[in-house]
């Protein structure tokens, strides 16, 4: 018989996914305090049961021996293991004293993809940019969503009210540049999307997929339109060309609520089928066929990501995939785009004009370039450190984020970091940017860490509501992640060594001094400090969640509505609060200066004749466009060993055609060039690329030393994105061009022997 030991007792947790934006209920399996299994929560009020690649390794990722346990502090140019206290104390004793000295623009703040998907991400950067007073803030939106955040501040005077497919009852959904049957979904929180997509085609609607390679989700689409990359947004132009010339515009229950209808017609009259159907690829026919059939459609959602944002023409793409939304009648009404409510959002307010939305409030110091919603474009944070004079960064803050591999020409910002005098990292790894810092701080594993959907329940495709708390206790030496955030904020703003909880005090206090001074709060003439007293919750992010609940769309108002939500009502539903389908909210929630849905916001029409260009210009004869893996989220999932292999690899894909003309052969290596750099790569033979178009993914590139990243370090791959020097970008959103870019593309020549000397 095999030896017996003592057993450890099993138990299970539920837990909402952090692994990507469908946020989907897991049933954890735990064994002592590890986790071993997870499985989808059937009685999950949003997921149902469903479950990724993602999700099922979530134990794996939890106890990735790679991830860091202790800070780690630079003596003597190398980074040691320390306690907590050293190194705060060393946070506390460099960049005070640096802001006194330089000025609170010498610190640059750069917020990652992963502070989206945890409490503390949402929670604490707005207090520490609040202290910090500095400029020069730096986020993945530039490198991803920021064209729609500001096409929708445009449109409707409010950054984030984005609009979202109502996936569950439209009869038509038009897809751009998306690939969710990969992805999950992206500024359109929808667990199982590929369930819906199927249901919509079940119940007799109409998929189709504007994509230059047939992924995924075109091979189940009733029409692929293999459209030439980059040029999404002449598309769409020529689609609200054909809505307007042959009178098919019905906008509907927003007919009163619009302005500038007759000077967008006017300006898209040069867009037609023919005059754009070179550029794209398409037929006329096809393109006046699909805008004949949007409209015809009972209901439809037009749905563009990042295909259609990291382009050229991103903005526009993204403000045009709205304006066909409205000219069809399909804005914000059941069966076409809506506007979700989340649980801590804004409670509705009466409708009126609003302070509107502006870009270019501030530049940066060496280029000039423009923020746009408070962030200035990651690709120019290399010369902003580089570049000597007043107000040069001199320091950085990294919180979960690693632009050396997700931003253009990371070699070249890789080289600024080290030139840096001070960089503090929150990252649970060391890797291709963190290995820089002077102090790193990692917060625990997912499964200590209690969990809410502050971001993405506003993106969400159905409003509802769920609350994880930490399924396994904080282990012994780590420290919960809004600890590690609260006293990152003290010890850059001071008071330095003071109880974190002062933290979560002062916000919670301002926010209901604000509210009871206001007479539309349901709290108004009430007494603040009361109020304070009869939140609840383990800890300050707990209360300051169960705050913005109670003054939410759903709360409880303090009392006002017993019937309302509260963080306790959340903990008694571990399996979530359904809050319904989504529902109109136009007119309420436009803040634009007008009230009104402003259709030709004056940049979109500054932006326009770029885009009128391109009628005449001559398309490049090989483009890069990138691709997304279902067991992959950025560089930062490519350590767990399940989630790395098979066919997530990190080749060029390239069309039979096109191989054959250049003479690539399948799994040989080719040379990609471009004007700002090259990269050498296996090949991957394969028709889903259209001819004229090749496909490499990003976040890989996990080759520079010093990093403790073993198994993404052992099967690195390349950095797409040292093919472009960040100087192509999107000008309204600041967002740089991934997609659609020129390539040159050859055999890579076979590494020469050396000549002795």
């Amino acid at each position: 018989m095999p030896p017996t030991g003592p057993t450890r007792p099993t138990r299970t947790a539920l837990r909402v996914c952090p692994l990507c934006e469908a946020t989907c209920g897991l049933t954890l399996t735990i064994e002592g305090t590890r986790v071993t299994g997870a499985r989808g929560d059937r009685d999950d009020v949003f997921s149902k049961g469903f479950i990724c690649p993602k999700g099922a390794s979530f134990g794996e990722l939890d106890a990735d021996p790679d991830r860091l346990r202790t800070p780690l502090i630079r003596v003597d140019g190398e980074l040691r293991e320390a306690t907590w206290d050293e190194a705060f104390d060393l946070v506390a004793a460099r960049l005070p004293a640096l802001v006194e000295a330089h000025g609170p623009q010498s610190v640059g703040v750069v917020l990652g993809n992963p502070n989206v998907h945890t409490m503390a991400g949402a929670l604490y950067p707005p207090v520490l940019l609040s202290v910090l007073r500095t400029r020069n803030l730096f986020t993945a939106s530039t490198l991803d969503q920021m064209p729609k955040h500001v096409s929708s501040g445009l449109l409707f005077g409010d950054a984030l009210a984005i609009p979202v497919p109502d996936l569950d009852r439209t009869d038509h959904l038009l897809l751009l540049g998306a690939n969710p049957l990969d992805s999950n979904g992206s500024l359109c929180t929808a667990p199982d999307f590929p369930g819906k997509l199927k249901a919509l085609r079940g119940r007799g609607g109409t998929l189709t997929v504007v994509d230059p390679r047939r992924t995924r989700t075109a091979k189940i689409a009733d029409r692929h339109l293999a459209i030439r990359p980059g040029t999404d947004a002449l598309l769409l132009a020529a689609l609200v060309h054909v809505l307007f010339d042959e009178r098919l515009t019905d906008p509907g229950a927003l007919a009163g609520h619009l302005e500038g209808l007759d000077e967008l017609r006017a300006a898209v009259g040069d867009f037609t089928p023919e005059a754009v159907a070179a550029a794209c690829d398409l037929g006329a026919d096809e393109i006046r066929t699909l805008a004949r059939e949007l409209a015809a459609a009972p209901t439809a959602a037009v749905y563009g990501r990042i295909g259609s944002c990291t382009v050229e023409y991103g903005t526009l793409a993204s403000w045009l995939i709205d304006v066909l939304n409205v000219l069809t009648g399909n804005l914000d009404r059941p069966g076409g785009a809506l506007f979700p409510l989340s649980a801590t959002g804004r409670a509705p307010r009466p409708a009126g004009p609003g302070k509107g939305f502006a870009l270019g409030r501030w530049a940066s110091r060496v280029g000039g370039h423009p923020e746009a919603k408070g962030e200035l474009p990651i690709a120019v944070l290399a010369e902003e450190i580089e570049t000597p004079g007043e107000g040069r960064i001199r320091a950085v803050i990294a919180l979960a984020a690693n632009p050396v591999l997700s931003a253009p020409d990371g070699s070249r910002l890789d080289r600024a970091l080290d030139g840096l005098d001070f960089m503090v990292s929150v990252d649970p790894y060391l890797n291709e940017t963190s290995r820089h810092a002077d102090v790193v701080l990692p917060p625990p594993p997912p499964s200590q860490s209690a969990h809410f959907d502050f971001s993405f329940n506003g993106f969400a495709v159905r409003n509802q509501a769920r609350y994880s708390p930490p399924a396994v206790p904080l282990a012994a030496g780590l420290m919960d992640e809004s600890e590690i955030l609260a006293r990152l904020v003290l010890a850059v703003g001071g008071p330095h060594g003071v109880d974190p909880s002062a933290v979560d005090d002062q916000v919670i206090d301002r926010v209901l001094t604000k509210a009871v001074a206001d007479p539309l709060s349901p709290v108004h003439g009430r007494d603040a400090k009361e109020l304070a007293a009869e939140l609840t919750g383990a800890g300050g992010p707990q209360r300051r969640l169960d705050l913005m609940l109670r003054l939410g769309p759903y709360g409880d108002g303090f009392g006002a509505d017993p019937a309302g939500l509260t963080l306790a009502r959340l903990v008694e539903q571990p399996h979530g609060v359904d809050l319904g389908p989504l529902k109109p909210r136009i007119p309420g929630l436009l803040k634009t200066r007008s009230g009104r849905v402003e259709l030709f916001p004056a940049p979109i029409a500054a932006d326009l004749p770029r885009l009128r260009d391109a009628l005449a210009g001559r398309p490049a004869s090989l483009v890069l466009v990138g691709r997304r893996h279902l067991r992959s989220n950025n560089s930062w999932m490519h350590n767990v060993p399940t989630l790395n292999g098979g066919s997530n690899r990190c080749t060029v894909q390239v069309h039979p055609e096109d191989a054959e003309r250049l003479g690539l052969a399948d799994g040989g290596a080719a040379r990609v060039t471009t004007g700002a750099g090259e990269i050498t790569i296996p090949v991957e033979i394969t028709d889903t690329v259209r001819t004229g178009v090749v496909s490499v993914p990003h976040g890989w590139g996990h080759d520079r030393p010093g990093t403790r990243m073993a198994v993404a370090h052992a099967r690195p791959g390349v950095n797409v994105n040292q093919l472009l020097d960040g100087s192509l970008r999107d000008p309204l959103s600041g967002t740089s061009v991934l997609n659609g870019f020129p390539v040159e593309l050859a055999p890579a020549r076979p590494a020469q022997p050396s000549t002795p000397a």
